[in-house]
């Protein structure tokens, strides 16, 4: 007789597996530490803009109630207001002037720094130091006083006082900002000490000069950062104010040669009360602003380097 053995398989205990949160519940952690952000971001910028928003499309004078009146704000600021289109032309002419001798004087100090061997931390706070005072007024002011009648410029170039002069009032509102370069100075710094030595190296060996390296490999290399720095500064350019309005007085002179965009807007908001046409002008601004942004990033393509392009 044969026995037949029967084996039975048992089936391995399978641990029950977690059942997963709904994905809402899941986010619940992370909008209860979002909300302060959100909640002053929608208090303290959407909800302002919407206003203003509206307001551009009123009559508004601070004391009576807004008054709808369409386009009208807007078709006076482009037909009708010579003032307007003066602050439009002195904005341009003064960011034309500032970014590029900001760029150019902080890259050129950056530069210097990188290739110190010693006090290279002195020098990079002392050249920080006029940025950390920031655009405030009574910076301003002493400017004022430089660039006035019987001040410094005066005395040693014997030009004259240059916030008189509508030829060179502009020129002085924008050397206190050139002045101020130490925040691009910093960044165009950290993107140098990015560049691999032996770059620089084989460039020697293969006969290049300084300046054949500055071209080559400098300039390429350090492209993003430009880049940054240049968006940064243009935008802070158009928005410039405190500078214009302590050197004229809040006036924008001689001649309205320091009528920037925003002391204009200033003017009318609250020196003559015209908030509606004010909001209209904040509104241009801010589509102009991130139109010029907007051609920043496309022509960036064609000049821009990044180093991570190279290994695709």
């Amino acid at each position: 007789m044969t026995t037949t053995t029967i084996r039975t398989r048992t089936k391995p205990a399978t641990t029950a597996t977690p059942k997963r949160r709904p994905r809402r519940e899941r986010q619940g952690p992370a909008w209860v530490f979002l909300s302060p952000w959100v909640l002053g971001a929608t208090v303290l910028t959407l909800l302002p803009m919407a206003v203003s928003l509206y307001l551009s499309f009123t009559d508004y004078d601070l004391f009576n109630p807004p008054r709808w009146v369409g386009l009208r704000n807007y078709v006076q600021m482009f037909t009708e207001d010579p003032r307007y289109w003066r602050s439009v032309l002195t904005t341009v002419t003064y960011v034309v002037i500032a970014v590029p001798l900001q760029l150019a004087l902080a890259l050129a100090v950056a530069l210097a720094l990188n290739s110190m061997k010693r006090g290279k931390a002195f020098y990079r706070s002392a050249f920080y130091a006029p940025s950390l005072l920031g655009a405030s007024m009574s910076i301003a002011l002493v400017w004022r006083a430089v660039f006035n009648d019987g001040g410094t410029v005066d005395n040693l170039l014997g030009t004259g006082g240059w916030v008189n002069r509508p030829g060179w009032a502009l020129l002085a509102v924008a050397l206190l900002t050139v002045w101020q370069f130490g925040a691009p100075m910093v960044i165009f710094l950290a993107g140098l000490q990015q560049i691999p030595g032996e770059l620089y190296e084989a460039a020697a060996v293969d006969g290049a000069g300084k300046w054949r390296q500055f071209l080559s490999i400098t300039v390429p290399m350090l492209s993003p950062v430009l880049f940054f720095n240049l968006v940064l500064q243009t935008i802070q350019a158009f928005q410039v104010f405190t500078p214009a309005f302590a050197l004229s007085a809040g006036k924008g002179g001689p001649a309205d040669s320091t009528l920037v965009y925003t002391l204009y807007l200033y003017d009318r908001g609250f020196v003559a009360s015209h908030m509606g046409y004010a909001s209209a002008m904040a509104w241009v601004l801010l589509i102009v602003i991130g139109a010029v942004t907007a051609v920043l990033f496309r022509t960036s393509r064609s000049w821009v380097f990044y180093a991570s392009e190279g290994d695709r």
